[in-house]
């Protein structure tokens, strides 16, 4: 996999200058300092504690270009977002790739989750993958708008799937799109919300 592009430097809608590139293992404390950060709401539904050392050592090990795509974005010296695309090497969904972004309260729909969503399907183009899969938690309303923007659709709801901190139970929809298809959505989003890309 090509990974000599990066980083690369991009314009939010706001004007902020952000630097995305691949995760390496030194960007650890400072990938635990960016989870931490985030607000309860932000975290409630993620499969890991993310606040947690022991969380952080399993996924510094799980880095693997091969099966696990890790992104950063940083602004100031500090990470900012978070994103990773996650595939199998062998078995019958060799050609379906997942795809996981949080973003920094601050810098929400300022164009960076689209923007890492972007690098992630450029990636999986590079590796042949045919298929995106996002799972989002029915009343995380901006992240099922951000997915539907780029031509994500439901595919399945597991009801009563997940259960946030008060004990609710609530339902799982799987979101599904075709690389291409969102691609496609992609450059006419950029368009409009992300003018440069240096």
């Amino acid at each position: 996999m090509n990974l000599g592009s990066y980083p690369i430097q991009i314009s939010l809608t706001n004007g902020t200058q952000v630097s995305i590139r691949p995760m390496e293992l030194k960007d650890g404390p400072g990938v635990l300092e960016f989870f931490r950060k985030l607000p309860a709401g932000d975290r409630l539904f993620l499969r890991d504690d993310v606040t947690t050392p022991e969380w952080l050592d399993r996924f510094c090990h799980q880095i693997d270009y091969n099966t696990m795509i890790p992104l950063v974005a940083e602004h100031g010296g500090k990470i900012v977002g978070n994103a990773t695309l996650s595939r199998t090497l062998y078995g019958w969904s060799t050609h379906v790739g997942e795809l996981r972004i949080a973003v920094a309260r601050r810098l929400q729909r300022k164009g960076l989750g689209t923007a890492l969503a972007r690098e992630l399907v450029k990636l999986a183009q590079d590796t042949g993958l045919e298929k995106m899969v996002a799972a989002v938690v029915d009343n995380q309303m901006g992240a099922k708008r951000a997915f539907q923007n780029l031509g994500f659709r439901p595919e399945a709801i597991l009801k009563g799937h997940v259960k946030d901190i008060h004990k609710v139970k609530r339902n799982l929809v799987i979101m599904t799109n075709e690389v291409s298809h969102i691609w496609a959505a992609m450059e006419s989003l950029l368009q409009d919300y992300l003018p440069s890309r240096h």
